[in-house]
């Protein structure tokens, strides 16, 4: 279970959001680069389409719009749609790479940004797209420790004109910020303190005192890798003692099964990049 706090039972309002997805058509795990992947262990490509398109049509369901760039060969991960980029006021900062087996994935993602007319921004430093990049009403959330370069959280910062809080990540299991920390509506978060460095919680302590803080249990299901719309919060359904904490602040926990793209190490978010206009 999620640990007890008082519940804020503020009205919760659903706003319609746009978001960027990419089929699994190429899907596999051939090579490892975190803890969740593992080439030995076999993935059930058909059943990874299924369970991602039941999360694409529970979007539209819920009066989302969900637009589609194309998959490539030889790049599995580019299923994590997330990774891509980062969108803000409607400005594309793109994505960079650590890996090299993710590399091409970052020009893709801006071609498509490019061919639909958007602001882009070709980055400097290593970043991994909203895998690091959390956006809330007041600022811009940036993970750093195991992909992401802290450098990058300066570039943000000028290209998108908003203040970016740099957190440490700890725990190699959270490798992306958006493993560790979920943005529920406006300046809410849900966050796993374990995942961060000291000073780092100290600040989230701060900067955000009425956090609903995840259990280990609730983020060890990949629970924090969740998409909310103000009153919806889709997310992993093992994480059954999170989806009763959100419920109680008057939240709509929708429990979702990509058991199969876990093995890559992602799950709803990771598979889901917002369009802020």
């Amino acid at each position: 279970m999620s640990t007890a706090q008082t519940p804020d039972r503020r009205p919760r309002t659903q706003r319609p959001r746009r978001y960027l997805m990419c089929r699994p058509a190429h899907f596999e795990v051939v090579y490892a680069i975190n803890p969740w992947m593992d080439p030995d262990k076999p993935v059930d490509a058909a059943l990874a389409v299924l369970q991602w398109e039941r999360l694409r049509e529970l979007y539209r369901d819920l009066g989302h719009t969900v637009d589609l760039i194309d998959p490539v060969p030889g790049l599995p991960d580019m299923v994590y749609a997330a990774n891509g980029a980062t969108v803000v006021d409607g400005r594309v900062l793109g994505a960079r790479f650590r890996n090299a087996e993710r590399f091409p994935e970052g020009a893709a993602y801006l071609d498509w940004f490019r061919s639909h007319g958007f602001a882009v921004h070709d980055p400097e430093f290593v970043n991994e797209g909203e895998g690091d990049f959390l956006v809330t009403a007041s600022f811009v959330l940036a993970g750093y420790g195991f992909r992401s370069d802290q450098r990058s959280h300066q570039e943000a910062e000028a290209f998108f004109g908003r203040p970016v809080i740099s957190l440490e990540l700890v725990d190699p299991r959270y490798y992306h910020l958006d493993t560790a920390l979920a943005v529920l509506d406006g300046d809410e978060i849900m966050y796993h303190p374990e995942a961060f460095a000291p000073g780092s919680r100290a600040l989230l302590e701060t900067l955000f005192p009425e956090a609903l803080k995840v259990s280990a249990e609730d983020a060890s299901v990949f629970g924090l890798n969740a998409v909310s719309d103000g009153l919806n919060v889709v997310l992993p359904e093992a994480a059954e003692g999170l989806a009763a904490e959100l419920r109680a602040r008057g939240f709509r926990p929708i429990g979702m099964d990509l058991s199969e793209l876990l093995k890559g190490g992602g799950s709803v978010k990771c598979c889901t990049l917002e369009i802020r206009p």
